[in-house]
């Protein structure tokens, strides 16, 4: 499937909606715990989801867009929300990231971009050249990968309690 605006716009529209639906108001003994070291728990998600509204999709299409003579990326830090996310509380996180998020919408949706924009290239600092459409489509994959993540870690706290029903449960045992 080639991604298109039309497609991608859905989704991200859809994140923050999704998160506060399965996230809000429920105990730290659901949101706080992870898998493990360098691993996220419901609100690091979320924090890093803020921060990539602040950081990385829109800016990094703007640079894109720009076609100055630099349109290398700036290095992403996965864990810049482990500080910036201190303090917060996970109902906070959640009203930042809606806001952030449509905002960010709302400009992708004014560009009314042109195939011949989604085909113009930046700079990934490990992946060299890519395309406007490829982060773009990234984006949209990266709020669904998190998603995931946030469902497989919450899951495994009832890793035990299911009893044999664990059988039946996959997602209980993957990593």
């Amino acid at each position: 499937m080639i991604a298109t605006i039309a497609q991608i716009i859905p989704i991200l529209e859809r994140t923050p909606a999704t998160l506060r639906a399965l996230l809000g108001g429920l105990s730290v003994e659901w949101t706080a715990p992870n898998e493990g070291p360098d691993s996220f728990s419901a609100f690091d998600n979320v924090g890093h989801l803020v921060h990539g509204e602040r950081t990385d999709w829109i800016p990094r299409a703007r640079l894109i867009l720009a076609q100055g003579d630099d349109r290398r990326f700036a290095p992403y830090d996965r864990f810049a929300q482990l500080h910036e996310s201190a303090g917060k509380t996970l109902s906070q996180l959640l009203d930042e990231f809606e806001t952030l998020r449509t905002a960010n919408v709302r400009e992708l949706q004014s560009w009314c971009l042109t195939d011949e924009q989604l085909a113009l290239e930046g700079e990934h600092p490990a992946f060299g050249a890519v395309t406007l459409r490829q982060l773009l489509a990234t984006w949209a994959v990266h709020d669904l990968s998190h998603l995931a993540q946030i469902a497989r870690v919450m899951a495994k706290q009832y890793r035990e309690a299911v009893g044999p029903w664990r059988a039946y449960l996959p997602i209980l045992d993957r990593p």
